[in-house]
């Protein structure tokens, strides 16, 4: 074959692959249970990883913002994202509940019932954020005292914990409302809605965190009046999209009412959900209270890699979303066997973008936890935690795309298990044990969160293969 011929055929495959690229972010209707597998998870893939991206940035943009007032704003922000991890794991527990069943009604071609199913969300999102107000609006420097917070860290960074517990609704009908664009295949709306909620708080947040021209300076409270105003705009927007007929799912007026029987369904499949992830996110808490023992450098140290992390392994997340969204499209339309065969594309995918992520994260830390601090000790720690725990990505990729499709399948109980086992009755004593007795530290605490996370996925991957996911009925 001659050089020309190479580049030529070289030249097609860029032009394939762009091709690709731009259908997917274009939002153009497909029947994903047809056609050819890996160009289907690439179809929903690309604007979901994107997506998934556009969420982690939140944090990300907060953490930026607010390290230029000092280690205590930082680890305010630390300390109080790990109990909004509480309420994520309920937003996504949640919402692998929607996308499953709006999944399941696209895939058996019943539209009408995946608009009632997304006319329901918006109670549940109000129901659980009324809850979390009602709580942490006015406990709020109680909650960071009983994280281990120092006084400088609850005076300065109460009034961010008010507003963020307080503000939790926009939360929980992002997460909402982007499931029902994610089930039904509507993946490049959903992209769209967190693009634009996050083009508003990156303005919004050096604004009112420095009181830049009219606005007034409000620290580290002004990060969480700019992430709420973004991610509220967010929810409006794609409330708009679910009610102006021209996405997949159009609801109408009848579609808001209350319906008994839908919203028991969504919360019989969603108890599993929340439960996994209030059990994983729990845990983590726990690492912050082991961890917020050695100071606010450490704690601030492993919250900035801990927002890097989710920075990187978050697009991760938009494969095994798209993997969850072809397993219940596939079952809804009886297809079984096609809906593995997606999982074990989109486990393959995710293997070669995390193992190239975690080569990075091994080899060269300390640039990243420079674009948010050059503190010599939140450096170090936030440096080690990287390189410890990304040494084990290959193997997350795995676990994380076989628990979204247990739970695209609606099988929300097994991952619920899986996570018992490696996260409270592996990872957390092992953690204490590495920290404390044995002496490790913080260092120790890095490594359990590593184990627990390898042995998910090879227990998730052995509980997979046995297949009984696919019976499960929703």
């Amino acid at each position: 074959m001659t050089s020309e011929s190479i580049d030529a055929s070289s030249a097609r495959r860029w032009r394939r692959a762009f091709a690709l690229v731009r259908e997917s972010l274009a939002g153009r209707e497909h029947d994903y249970t047809q056609g050819g597998i890996g160009r289907a998870v690439v179809l929903l893939a690309i604007p979901m990883m994107l997506e998934m991206a556009m969420e982690s940035v939140f944090a990300v943009v907060d953490i930026f913002w607010v390290a230029g007032l000092g280690a205590p704003a930082v680890a305010a922000v630390g300390l109080t994202e790990a109990v909004l991890t509480l309420l994520y794991a309920v937003g996504v527990g949640l919402s692998m509940a929607v996308t499953a069943v709006v999944a399941r009604r696209i895939g058996a071609h019943e539209p009408k019932a995946a608009a009632q199913v997304a006319g329901q969300t918006i109670w549940i999102g109000v129901g659980a954020s009324a809850l979390v107000a009602a709580v942490g609006v006015p406990f709020a420097p109680e909650i960071l005292e009983l994280m281990g917070a120092e006084s400088d860290v609850v005076a300065g960074g109460a009034g961010y914990t008010t507003i963020m517990l307080g503000g939790s609704l926009t939360i929980l009908l992002l997460f909402l409302f982007g499931a029902v664009l994610r089930g039904a295949g509507d993946a490049a709306l959903a992209m769209r809605v967190p693009m634009l909620a996050n083009a508003i708080n990156i303005v919004l947040g050096p604004l009112f965190i420095y009181g830049v021209g009219p606005f007034p300076k409000l620290g580290v409270t002004g990060a969480a009046v700019a992430t709420n105003i973004g991610r509220g705009v967010g929810a409006l927007f794609a409330l708009y999209w679910l009610v102006n007929g021209r996405s997949r799912v159009v609801v109408r007026l009848p579609d808001w009412r209350p319906m008994a029987d839908v919203l028991l369904n969504l919360l019989r499949v969603s108890f599993g959900g929340v439960l996994q992830f209030v059990i994983a996110t729990s845990s983590y808490i726990v690492l912050m209270l082991l961890i917020s023992a050695y100071g606010s450098a450490a704690v601030a140290g492993n919250t900035i890699a801990y927002r890097i992390l989710v920075f990187t392994f978050l697009p991760a997340w938009g494969l095994s979303n798209a993997a969850a969204t072809l397993v219940g499209q596939n079952l809804g339309a009886g297809r079984p066997e096609r809906a593995e065969r997606s999982v074990w594309v989109a486990t393959k995918y995710n293997v070669i973008f995390l193992g190239a992520v975690a080569v990075v994260l091994v080899a060269i830390p300390e640039p990243l936890v420079r674009i948010f601090t050059s503190e010599p000790d939140m450096l170090a720690y936030a440096a080690r935690a990287l390189r410890v725990v990304a040494v084990g990505f290959p193997l997350y990729a795995v676990g994380l795309i076989m628990i979204q499709a247990f739970n695209g399948a609606g099988d929300t109980k097994t991952p619920t298990w899986i996570n018992v086992l490696c996260f409270w009755v592996i990872q957390l004593p092992l953690a204490y044990a590495l920290a404390r007795p044995l002496d490790f530290g913080p260092t120790g605490i890095f490594v359990a969160s590593a184990i627990g996370e390898s042995l998910l996925a090879v227990v998730a991957w052995l509980a997979f293969r046995r297949g009984t996911w696919k019976l499960k009925v929703v």
